[in-house]
């Protein structure tokens, strides 16, 4: 799970179906900070990942890197690259996804509204496969709830195996939610070089 681990950060490919940090309940503690816990018992979470989607997460060991880290995901100083299979082909080679997003209280989930937050997303065809699906690069410019989610399925391209936004068909297509964070730059904590992390996109 570990793929990089220095005096200040610790970064993990997540698997699918874990959650990031400890949720409400004990039926919620297992997560990868729990995972981790022995090896780092003081972890602090940079930023994190729907508990549906793999791939590249990043943690603080100290304070002062977490404060640092944060500031940089609210500066959008952190380029953020994820992988997704939709269902369709897009038309176009590549575009950018601008849609407003609402978090609806109470239902852990998003949807598009004109009273929502900006909401932008870029988007790249890797691939469109005989089977009726495109694999996709995505880059959020904006950090909100569910994002890409949500604008791919509201584009008409939901994510296969999406059991909060895709329709039965499109679900039932995959075994999981084929949403990967495959890739992050962010400047060290430290030593303030730009660092990039990857992990391998599981599904492509």
């Amino acid at each position: 799970m570990v793929i990089h681990a220095d005096r200040d950060l610790v970064v993990v490919d997540k698997p699918p179906g874990l959650l990031s940090v400890p949720g409400r309940g004990p039926e919620n503690a297992d997560c990868v900070v729990s995972r981790l816990s022995t090896s780092y018992p003081r972890l602090f979470a940079a930023h994190r990942l729907d508990m549906a989607t793999s791939g590249v997460l990043v943690f603080a060991l100290r304070r002062a890197g977490e404060r640092d880290l944060h500031r940089q995901f609210r500066e959008r100083g952190v380029a953020k690259q994820y992988v997704a299979r939709v269902h369709g082909h897009p038309g176009d080679d590549e575009g950018e996804i601008d849609l407003p997003l609402l978090v609806v209280p109470g239902t852990g989930r998003s949807r598009v509204d004109p009273g929502g937050k900006p909401s932008a997303t870029r988007w790249r065809v890797l691939s469109r496969d005989g089977d009726g699906t495109a694999l996709l690069s995505l880059s959020p410019l904006t950090g909100r709830s569910h994002q890409i989610r949500v604008h791919l399925a509201a584009t008409g391209f939901p994510v296969l195996g999406d059991r909060f936004y895709a329709p039965d068909e499109v679900v039932a297509r995959a075994p999981r939610l084929l949403l990967h964070a495959a890739q992050i730059s962010l400047d060290h904590p430290y030593s303030r070089a730009r660092v990039t992390f990857s992990a391998p996109v599981p599904f492509a």
